[in-house]
């Protein structure tokens, strides 16, 4: 799995350009393999493997960021929906050992028109 310590985690130490939004213990930036344009990831500062090892502290900031991400991508994109998910551990697809949530804003037909975009069938990298 990649990034199992802060030194090879891609999700520690952001660059400034990276964090989109931001609260006392977590942040958003955009996926870097976005399943559809305006994919969103929310992240905690602290490096922790999964969900379940969250605090309740930073599970309430990611929820806040949940609800800021989906107000700036109605702006941006003006979604029909979104999918919200946490792969938790390398049998349901968890490639990155630090948590984070996919915010994923979805069009209507999006999935008829492009299989590849379903969330159950999303990779990362592509390719995986």
């Amino acid at each position: 799995m990649i990034g199992e310590d802060e030194a090879t985690c891609p999700f520690c130490n952001p660059l400034p350009g990276d964090v989109v939004l931001r609260n006392e213990l977590a942040y958003a930036r955009w996926d870097a393999y976005p399943t559809t344009e305006g994919h969103m990831l929310i992240i905690p500062f602290r490096h922790v493997r999964t969900y379940f090892d969250a605090t309740a502290e930073e599970i309430a900031c990611i929820l806040h960021l949940i609800d800021e991400g989906r107000k700036m991508l109605e702006q941006l994109f003006s979604p029909d929906g979104y999918n919200i998910g946490v792969n938790v551990g390398e049998a349901a697809g968890q490639r990155v050992a630090h948590l984070h949530v996919h915010l994923i804003p979805r069009s209507a037909g999006d999935v008829e028109k492009d299989p590849s975009r379903n969330w159950g069938k999303h990779q990362w990298p592509p390719g995986l």
